[in-house]
């Protein structure tokens, strides 16, 4: 189930006696947690009804002994176990534990356990991973899946956030935020604190300022100044990324997938940030409007095959970046003056 089912079941009072927790979202896993304390601990049991364990601490039988026992303090208790990924068994077997499938069988009245499980995320090598560990959890039927949230979930929890403590977000600003932070919702609510620290009112310029890594807005200085075939501005703009530090590479990447977009867009005909915007959400690839009007203005300075000779370009200096080579702003120099001697 998702965070949202979760609240809802809470919300009406349904309190299952386990749960398994899966996933690296560590914002809504902590808005389900108070939830959870809420609603299965009275007032009264929150103190001394509340036990956290981690299993790199302690064995899943000693906290699975704990839950089947009586607490002389609380009439109602919560039991958090953490690192539960930890008490899985070497190699291949995934065998649900036997004191975990009794517990189940028998749950100990007014006792709530949850296993939370947040190494692993849901795709690339840790799939296979999560996936043992949910074979292993299996008698736990209330499972609750807390991914990273993708950059549209992030900028709607960041507008709701801002909004809670007053807090007004430029909307350039906001996808400078959602771009620097990863999309990460810890960060971002972190972030949005600072700046309400700062300021009622946030800008670009305060996010550059406030937030760490947010000089990637000078990688879409240079993706403008490169759509607008100016040399001299891209130029500068490649010597405050390499004065600040900037991972080229990375910088690069970011260049192909801008021109990637906006070929995409020239050849479909769409006219329009807002046409460029449905079209990539129709096929699942996440766009927002300030992305959107940047892929527009490339593909407004750019002709279709000059923009398929920006990718080549850009394919050929990556090849350089990887090489022995004299060093990388050379590269990204050489990358540059070929780019805009084709204006």
């Amino acid at each position: 189930m998702t965070p949202d089912e979760l609240l809802s079941q809470l919300k009406a009072g349904k309190v299952a006696p386990a749960y398994l927790f899966l996933g690296p979202d560590a914002w809504r896993r902590d808005e389900c947690r108070k939830a959870l304390i809420e609603k299965a601990l009275p007032e009264e049991d929150r103190e001394q009804g509340y036990t956290r364990l981690d299993l790199d601490e302690v064995s899943l039988n000693d906290a699975l002994d704990d839950a089947c026992s009586y607490s002389l303090f609380a009439s109602t208790r919560l039991i958090w176990v953490s690192a539960a990924e930890g008490a899985l068994p070497r190699g291949d077997a995934t065998e649900p534990p036997e004191a975990l499938v009794r517990f189940l069988k028998s749950p100990t009245p007014g006792v709530t356990l949850v296993l939370q499980c947040s190494r692993y995320d849901f795709d690339g090598d840790d799939k296979a991973k999560l996936e043992r560990v949910k074979k292993f959890y299996a008698p736990v039927k209330a499972v609750v899946e807390f991914p990273h949230p993708g950059p549209l979930e992030a900028r709607s929890l960041a507008q709701r956030l801002a909004k809670q403590i007053g807090l007004t977000v430029a909307n350039d600003a906001l996808d400078l935020l959602i771009e620097a932070t990863g999309a990460n919702a810890t960060r971002v609510a972190n972030e949005l604190e600072k700046l309400r620290l700062l300021t009622a009112n946030a800008t670009l310029q305060h996010v550059q300022q406030l937030v760490p890594d947010a000089r990637e807005s000078t990688i879409f200085a240079l993706v403008a100044a490169l759509g607008r075939r100016d040399r001299k501005g891209s130029l500068e703009i490649l010597d405050t990324l390499v004065r600040d530090g900037e991972y080229l590479p990375l910088a690069l990447s970011f260049l192909a997938t801008q021109f990637r977009f906006a070929l995409a867009a020239k050849e479909a005909r769409l006219s329009n940030a807002q046409a460029i915007q449905g079209h990539f959400s129709k096929q699942g690839v996440p766009m927002w409007r300030a992305r959107a009007e940047q892929i527009q203005q490339t593909a407004a300075a750019f002709q279709p095959a000059q923009m398929r000779s920006a990718i080549k370009l850009i394919f050929h200096a990556d090849r350089g970046l990887r090489d022995i080579r004299p060093d990388d702003r050379t590269v990204m120099e050489q990358f540059i003056l070929r780019l805009t001697a084709r204006a």
